[in-house]
């Protein structure tokens, strides 16, 4: 080979950034055969990026703001405390109702003091009842004997049988007897009375138990909400995110409902295009879409599609709302990027992105001739596919083979000429 040939070469390979090789073998080329493949087409539109969270934080009690923990473009972690309202009446309101909690309590033990004391009472007269009712049982009895005896005695008596004092001594101790059951009667009428009063009281004390029991729960409800407003005086971040905008100053007096911080979430976003009529029937039919981050040109999924059923009355165009699983760093709401809504599918002839090669204003492919041998061959590219693959819209036949790393297909080339293969059109410099 002659010495200007060889320092063309050496100039070809400097100029394309390719190492310098002698005499070492060069691998066997990895070709791919060009295929039509059923691709997806994609209508790009601009989207602006927005905070999934973004929400005012409002006050839900009135009072002095006394303390401000963040201010505009502070991170704020969720459970953190963003502001502190005054808290001297909601603190009294707490007490109070502490304090109707404790005397609804006590009132609830008076109660049941009070029945366990007449339930008592009514055991004590119910024994003694029972008591006596035998008590009268036997006098009863002894009376019955003894107004017998009193009648044998009478009669024998009167038949001057019995003496005066025998008449009198049987006569005694028949009302003796009978004193006796009237005596127990009282006694048993006394017991009765007594368990009524005790009923009665017993009643009563349910009713105050019952009362008790209920004022203890209105207490409860009243510090419950008492306690709920006490909360309220901290207001806490709902999530973690950027402050954007404060509306509220230390010291000022706010009501329920005032705005007092307003923030975004940066962990999750979503991308919001705006579709024209035209478009929007063919977007709904296919339900996909792809978002497009700074350069790249392959996209990340839409995880979900929301439509706006109607259109905006100016522009005649429907919002429409793609989320994503996470977002990108450096990714901010605000910010402009373009969304790829799928509009259809067709077969077109596809390589590897990684085969094209790219000389001064020649976009192009090495084509594998039916010897092996790599030619350079001009293309027209078209877009990108999902999976990184490039369309190929002229220049290339579908069945042709190509090699995937032109980088190396040129090193197979030299080392195929330093052999004497001649390369068709040789025109890969």
């Amino acid at each position: 080979m002659p010495f200007t040939y060889k320092l063309s070469i050496v100039s070809v390979f400097v100029a394309l950034g390719l190492p310098l090789v002698a005499n070492a073998e060069i691998s066997e080329l990895k070709t791919v055969l060009a295929v039509e493949q059923e691709v997806t087409d994609y209508h790009q539109l601009d989207a602006q990026i927005e905070a999934v969270n973004k929400s005012t934080v409002s006050a839900q009690t009135g009072g002095l703001i006394s303390k401000l923990s963040y201010d505009v473009g502070d991170y704020v972690k969720k459970g953190s405390l963003i502001a502190r309202i005054s808290s001297q009446d909601q603190k009294s309101g707490v007490l109070e109702a502490k304090a109707g909690v404790n005397q609804a309590k006590a009132s609830i033990s008076g109660a049941s003091a009070g029945m366990n004391t007449a339930k008592a009472s009514i055991s004590r007269a119910t024994a003694a009842m029972a008591q006596t009712q035998a008590i009268i049982r036997e006098a009863q009895a002894n009376y019955a004997v003894a107004r017998s005896e009193f009648g044998r005695v009478k009669g024998l008596y009167q038949k001057r049988i019995l003496s005066k004092s025998q008449y009198d001594q049987a006569e005694a101790n028949m009302r003796s007897t009978l004193a006796r059951v009237e005596s127990a009667k009282a006694r048993q009428q006394s017991a009765q009375a007594e368990r009524v009063a005790a009923e009665s009281i017993l009643a009563s004390a349910k009713a105050n138990l019952t009362s008790a029991k209920a004022s203890l729960s209105s207490s409860k409800a009243s510090l419950s909400k008492a306690g709920q407003q006490l909360g309220y005086t901290e207001v806490i971040a709902p999530y973690s995110g950027i402050v954007t905008e404060r509306h509220v100053e230390l010291g000022e007096v706010v009501s329920t409902g005032s705005a007092i911080m307003t923030g975004i979430s940066l962990k999750e976003m979503r991308a919001v295009a705006h579709v024209p009529q035209r478009l929007i029937l063919n977007v709904r039919k296919h339900n996909s879409a792809r978002i497009y981050i700074n350069d790249d040109k392959i996209g990340l999924a839409a995880k979900g599609i929301t439509f706006f059923p109607y259109a905006d009355a100016l522009t005649n165009a429907f919002k429409v709302r793609l989320s994503f699983d996470s977002a990108p760093e450096g990714l901010f709401p605000g910010v402009f990027v373009k969304v790829g809504f799928e509009v259809g599918k067709e077969k077109q002839l596809v390589v590897p992105t990684a085969a094209i090669a790219y000389r001064s204003e020649v976009t192009g492919l090495y084509v594998i001739s039916e010897k092996g041998v790599p030619s350079l061959r001009q293309v027209r590219l078209g877009k990108l596919t999902n999976n990184g693959n490039i369309r190929i819209l002229a220049g290339l036949d579908a069945g042709e083979k190509i090699a995937i790393d032109p980088v190396h297909a040129v090193l197979y080339l030299k080392q195929l000429n330093a052999k004497g293969v001649e390369a068709e059109g040789n025109n890969h410099d």
